[in-house]
Protein backbone atom coordinates (compact mmCIF):
# COMPACT_ATOMS: atom_id res chain seq x y z
CA UNK A 1 0.00 0.00 0.00
CA UNK A 2 1.23 2.94 -0.96
CA UNK A 3 2.40 5.91 1.72
CA UNK A 4 0.07 9.07 1.45
CA UNK A 5 2.33 12.42 1.38
CA UNK A 6 1.97 13.94 4.95
CA UNK A 7 3.66 17.09 5.33
CA UNK A 8 3.92 18.22 9.17
CA UNK A 9 5.64 21.11 10.79
CA UNK A 10 8.87 20.06 12.10
CA UNK A 11 10.28 20.70 15.47
CA UNK A 12 13.65 21.97 14.77
CA UNK A 13 12.09 24.92 12.76
CA UNK A 14 10.27 26.35 15.88
CA UNK A 15 13.34 26.45 17.73
CA UNK A 16 15.16 29.66 18.49
CA UNK A 17 18.72 29.35 15.92
CA UNK A 18 20.65 29.50 19.58
CA UNK A 19 18.71 26.90 21.55
CA UNK A 20 20.75 24.52 22.61
CA UNK A 21 18.63 21.76 21.72
CA UNK A 22 18.56 23.42 18.18
CA UNK A 23 22.65 23.66 17.54
CA UNK A 24 22.47 19.76 18.90
CA UNK A 25 19.81 18.98 16.43
CA UNK A 26 21.84 20.51 13.65
CA UNK A 27 24.67 18.34 14.52
CA UNK A 28 22.77 15.47 14.51
CA UNK A 29 21.74 16.66 10.70
CA UNK A 30 25.70 16.24 9.67
CA UNK A 31 25.78 13.14 10.76
CA UNK A 32 22.20 11.92 9.49
CA UNK A 33 23.77 13.16 5.99
CA UNK A 34 26.75 10.96 6.56
CA UNK A 35 24.31 7.91 7.34
CA UNK A 36 22.35 9.15 4.41
CA UNK A 37 25.39 9.30 2.01
CA UNK A 38 24.60 12.90 0.92
CA UNK A 39 27.86 14.45 0.29
CA UNK A 40 28.28 11.55 -2.76
CA UNK A 41 24.62 12.18 -3.69
CA UNK A 42 25.11 15.29 -4.26
CA UNK A 43 28.53 15.21 -5.90
CA UNK A 44 28.00 13.23 -8.62
CA UNK A 45 24.46 15.08 -9.47
CA UNK A 46 26.32 17.39 -9.72
CA UNK A 47 28.94 16.54 -11.65
CA UNK A 48 26.48 15.52 -14.31
CA UNK A 49 24.97 18.84 -14.61
CA UNK A 50 27.90 20.97 -14.71
CA UNK A 51 30.80 20.06 -17.36
CA UNK A 52 34.66 20.81 -15.64
CA UNK A 53 35.30 24.58 -15.96
CA UNK A 54 38.91 26.15 -16.28
CA UNK A 55 40.03 28.57 -13.38
CA UNK A 56 38.96 31.84 -15.02
CA UNK A 57 35.03 30.97 -15.29
CA UNK A 58 33.37 30.93 -11.58
CA UNK A 59 30.07 28.68 -11.63
CA UNK A 60 27.09 30.44 -9.92
CA UNK A 61 25.25 28.44 -7.39
CA UNK A 62 22.62 29.22 -5.05
CA UNK A 63 21.95 26.40 -2.24
CA UNK A 64 18.19 27.80 -0.81
CA UNK A 65 17.86 25.89 3.09
CA UNK A 66 21.49 26.14 3.32
CA UNK A 67 21.55 26.27 7.28
CA UNK A 68 25.21 26.46 8.46
CA UNK A 69 26.68 25.87 5.08
CA UNK A 70 28.46 22.51 6.29
CA UNK A 71 27.01 20.24 3.63
CA UNK A 72 27.93 21.93 0.60
CA UNK A 73 30.98 22.78 2.11
CA UNK A 74 32.14 19.43 1.85
CA UNK A 75 30.47 18.80 -1.43
CA UNK A 76 33.27 21.90 -2.53
CA UNK A 77 35.83 20.10 -1.27
CA UNK A 78 34.76 16.72 -3.29
CA UNK A 79 34.20 19.19 -6.55
CA UNK A 80 37.56 21.04 -6.22
CA UNK A 81 39.56 19.57 -8.81
CA UNK A 82 36.36 19.65 -11.10
CA UNK A 83 35.14 23.09 -10.44
CA UNK A 84 38.35 25.37 -9.02
CA UNK A 85 36.22 28.42 -8.49
CA UNK A 86 32.65 28.82 -7.69
CA UNK A 87 30.54 31.87 -6.55
CA UNK A 88 27.86 30.47 -4.05
CA UNK A 89 24.95 32.10 -2.41
CA UNK A 90 24.11 30.07 1.08
CA UNK A 91 20.39 31.52 1.91
CA UNK A 92 18.48 30.57 4.35
CA UNK A 93 16.01 32.13 7.10
CA UNK A 94 18.38 32.01 9.77
CA UNK A 95 21.87 33.55 10.41
CA UNK A 96 23.59 29.94 10.63
CA UNK A 97 26.66 30.19 8.74
CA UNK A 98 29.91 31.10 10.59
CA UNK A 99 32.65 33.06 9.23
CA UNK A 100 35.33 30.02 9.92
CA UNK A 101 33.07 28.41 7.44
CA UNK A 102 33.31 31.50 4.91
CA UNK A 103 36.98 31.30 5.14
CA UNK A 104 37.05 27.25 4.68
CA UNK A 105 35.47 28.06 1.08
CA UNK A 106 37.42 30.45 0.59
CA UNK A 107 40.33 28.14 0.83
CA UNK A 108 38.98 26.05 -1.55
CA UNK A 109 38.70 28.65 -4.09
CA UNK A 110 35.28 29.13 -3.71
CA UNK A 111 33.44 33.10 -2.49
CA UNK A 112 30.67 32.41 -0.33
CA UNK A 113 28.60 34.91 0.83
CA UNK A 114 25.29 34.55 2.62
CA UNK A 115 21.52 34.98 2.46
CA UNK A 116 19.39 35.68 5.08
CA UNK A 117 15.77 35.82 4.00
CA UNK A 118 12.93 33.83 3.71
CA UNK A 119 12.87 31.89 0.66
CA UNK A 120 9.43 33.00 -0.38
CA UNK A 121 10.23 36.64 -0.18
CA UNK A 122 13.24 35.30 -2.30
CA UNK A 123 10.52 33.82 -4.66
CA UNK A 124 8.53 37.11 -4.80
CA UNK A 125 11.37 39.53 -5.58
CA UNK A 126 11.80 40.03 -9.05
CA UNK A 127 14.87 37.52 -11.29
CA UNK A 128 17.53 39.37 -11.80
CA UNK A 129 18.47 38.47 -14.97
CA UNK A 130 17.85 39.61 -18.93
CA UNK A 131 17.48 36.28 -20.35
CA UNK A 132 14.83 33.39 -19.74
CA UNK A 133 17.73 31.28 -21.55
CA UNK A 134 20.39 31.73 -19.18
CA UNK A 135 19.26 32.31 -15.82
CA UNK A 136 20.85 34.23 -12.86
CA UNK A 137 22.50 30.92 -11.73
CA UNK A 138 24.09 28.09 -13.34
CA UNK A 139 23.05 25.61 -10.87
CA UNK A 140 20.15 26.10 -7.67
CA UNK A 141 20.70 23.37 -4.79
CA UNK A 142 18.12 22.26 -1.72
CA UNK A 143 18.63 19.01 0.49
CA UNK A 144 16.12 18.34 2.51
CA UNK A 145 14.30 21.61 1.73
CA UNK A 146 11.23 20.93 -0.51
CA UNK A 147 9.41 18.07 1.60
CA UNK A 148 8.50 21.09 4.16
CA UNK A 149 5.70 22.34 1.66
CA UNK A 150 3.04 21.22 -0.18
CA UNK A 151 -0.15 22.34 -3.13
CA UNK A 152 0.62 26.37 -3.38
CA UNK A 153 3.65 27.17 -1.70
CA UNK A 154 5.58 24.50 -3.39
CA UNK A 155 4.12 25.17 -6.76
CA UNK A 156 5.66 28.62 -6.09
CA UNK A 157 8.74 27.90 -5.17
CA UNK A 158 9.32 25.24 -8.04
CA UNK A 159 8.60 28.45 -10.26
CA UNK A 160 10.45 30.69 -8.80
CA UNK A 161 13.78 28.37 -8.85
CA UNK A 162 12.72 27.37 -12.81
CA UNK A 163 12.91 31.55 -13.91
CA UNK A 164 16.34 31.92 -11.53
CA UNK A 165 18.55 28.88 -13.23
CA UNK A 166 19.94 26.97 -15.67
CA UNK A 167 20.16 23.51 -13.32
CA UNK A 168 18.44 22.41 -10.81
CA UNK A 169 18.88 19.71 -8.21
CA UNK A 170 16.68 18.28 -5.19
CA UNK A 171 18.28 15.93 -2.45
CA UNK A 172 15.09 15.04 -0.73
CA UNK A 173 13.52 12.25 1.95
CA UNK A 174 12.57 9.63 0.22
CA UNK A 175 8.75 8.03 1.21
CA UNK A 176 9.29 4.16 1.20
CA UNK A 177 8.80 2.22 3.95
CA UNK A 178 12.67 1.13 3.78
CA UNK A 179 13.15 4.83 4.50
CA UNK A 180 10.39 4.97 7.15
CA UNK A 181 12.42 2.13 9.16
CA UNK A 182 15.40 3.85 8.64
CA UNK A 183 14.23 7.39 10.24
CA UNK A 184 12.76 5.55 13.43
CA UNK A 185 16.45 4.10 14.03
CA UNK A 186 18.43 7.48 14.07
CA UNK A 187 18.63 7.28 17.75
CA UNK A 188 21.66 4.58 17.16
CA UNK A 189 23.44 7.46 15.70
CA UNK A 190 23.37 9.82 18.80
CA UNK A 191 20.30 11.68 17.14
CA UNK A 192 18.55 13.92 20.56
CA UNK A 193 14.91 13.74 20.62
CA UNK A 194 13.79 16.33 18.23
CA UNK A 195 15.92 14.82 15.30
CA UNK A 196 14.70 11.36 16.06
CA UNK A 197 10.76 13.02 15.45
CA UNK A 198 11.90 15.48 12.64
CA UNK A 199 13.02 12.34 10.58
CA UNK A 200 9.87 10.19 10.77
CA UNK A 201 7.77 13.73 10.02
CA UNK A 202 10.37 14.21 7.14
CA UNK A 203 9.83 10.41 5.64
CA UNK A 204 6.08 11.05 5.37
CA UNK A 205 6.44 14.55 3.80
CA UNK A 206 9.43 12.87 1.39
CA UNK A 207 8.35 12.22 -2.64
CA UNK A 208 8.70 9.04 -4.49
CA UNK A 209 7.82 8.18 -8.09
CA UNK A 210 7.43 11.02 -10.78
CA UNK A 211 6.25 13.18 -7.98
CA UNK A 212 8.39 16.76 -8.39
CA UNK A 213 8.55 16.01 -12.23
CA UNK A 214 4.97 16.29 -12.47
CA UNK A 215 5.31 19.17 -10.27
CA UNK A 216 7.93 21.04 -12.11
CA UNK A 217 6.56 24.15 -14.14
CA UNK A 218 9.14 24.20 -16.99
CA UNK A 219 8.39 23.23 -20.60
CA UNK A 220 9.18 19.79 -21.69
CA UNK A 221 10.93 21.39 -24.77
CA UNK A 222 13.33 23.33 -22.72
CA UNK A 223 14.14 21.72 -19.90
CA UNK A 224 15.51 18.39 -19.49
CA UNK A 225 14.56 15.91 -16.01
CA UNK A 226 15.00 13.01 -14.27
CA UNK A 227 13.95 11.83 -11.11
CA UNK A 228 15.37 9.02 -9.26
CA UNK A 229 15.59 6.77 -5.80
CA UNK A 230 19.00 7.17 -4.61
CA UNK A 231 21.38 5.35 -1.93
CA UNK A 232 18.59 3.58 0.63
CA UNK A 233 17.11 6.95 1.66
CA UNK A 234 17.60 9.31 -0.66
CA UNK A 235 14.84 10.53 -3.70
CA UNK A 236 16.18 13.02 -6.13
CA UNK A 237 15.43 15.24 -8.97
CA UNK A 238 17.52 17.26 -11.68
CA UNK A 239 16.57 19.67 -13.86
CA UNK A 240 18.82 20.84 -16.66
CA UNK A 241 17.47 23.76 -19.10
CA UNK A 242 18.52 23.67 -22.98
CA UNK A 243 20.35 26.69 -23.89
CA UNK A 244 20.75 27.17 -27.63
CA UNK A 245 24.56 28.07 -29.11
CA UNK A 246 24.34 31.57 -29.15
CA UNK A 247 23.44 31.74 -25.50
CA UNK A 248 26.12 32.01 -23.05
CA UNK A 249 28.24 28.89 -22.62
CA UNK A 250 26.55 26.88 -20.17
CA UNK A 251 27.68 24.57 -17.05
Amino acid sequence: MMMPRIVAAEALDSLDANDPIAIRSRRDLQRVHQFMGTRGILVQALQSLAAPRPDSTRLRILELGAGDGSLMLNVAGALKAYWPVADITLLDRQDLVTRSTLDRYARLGWTARTQVIDVFDWAAAPARTGSTTTGQWDVIVVNLFLHHFEGRLLTELLSAIEARTRCFFACEPRRARLALAGSHLVGAIGANAVTRQDAVLSVHAGFRDHELDQLWPGQRSVWTTAEYAAGLFSHCFLARRHVTASAETSP
